[in-house]
């Protein structure tokens, strides 16, 4: 991504995507985050939903083998991290002087990651049609990454 400082002057920033990758565990997330510190990523980037408002009670009830247990909600919680583990995150990321947001997968998570100021949002490519989402990002006022993976180019204008 180029961002422009000054009027004739643009750098490239680094995000470097752990989504869920780091299984649930703190501390694997902090591995993830000196990796990325150590290729001079500008900033990582996590994924934040809230399990109940994501997924149905069907899904969720679904079986679904894992280590956190045999169904999908099991299996969804065991990767989600809490504000506390994200309060966490943001501590972490501030000591090694690197940049961090997440992108919200749901419009309560959006509210609650708030109290964390990020310096962008980052539109998950499910959330791209959701038109009251994208009023509550565009609320913000902040620069928005928007993926578009999941879209067609009709869906990408109306966005």
């Amino acid at each position: 991504m180029a961002f422009e400082l000054f009027s004739n002057q643009t750098y490239i920033y680094i995000i470097a995507e752990i989504g869920i990758n780091h299984n649930g565990d703190i501390e694997l997330a902090k591995q993830l985050i000196d990796i990325a510190v150590e290729c001079d990523c500008d900033a990582v980037k996590f994924q934040k939903r809230d399990i109940e408002s994501v997924y149905s009670k069907e899904i969720l009830d679904s079986l679904r083998e894992s280590p956190w247990g045999s169904t999908q909600r099991e299996q969804k919680y065991g990767l989600e991290f809490s504000l506390d583990d994200y309060k966490k995150i943001a501590t972490y990321c501030q000591d090694k002087q690197i940049d961090w947001f997440a992108s919200s997968w749901d419009l309560k998570s959006q509210k609650d990651m708030r109290i964390f100021d990020f310096r962008f949002n980052k539109v998950a490519s499910a959330m791209a049609t959701n038109e009251e989402f994208l009023k509550l990002v565009a609320s913000e006022k902040k620069p928005t990454f928007l993926s578009t993976g999941m879209t067609s180019l009709s869906e990408i204008d109306k966005a």
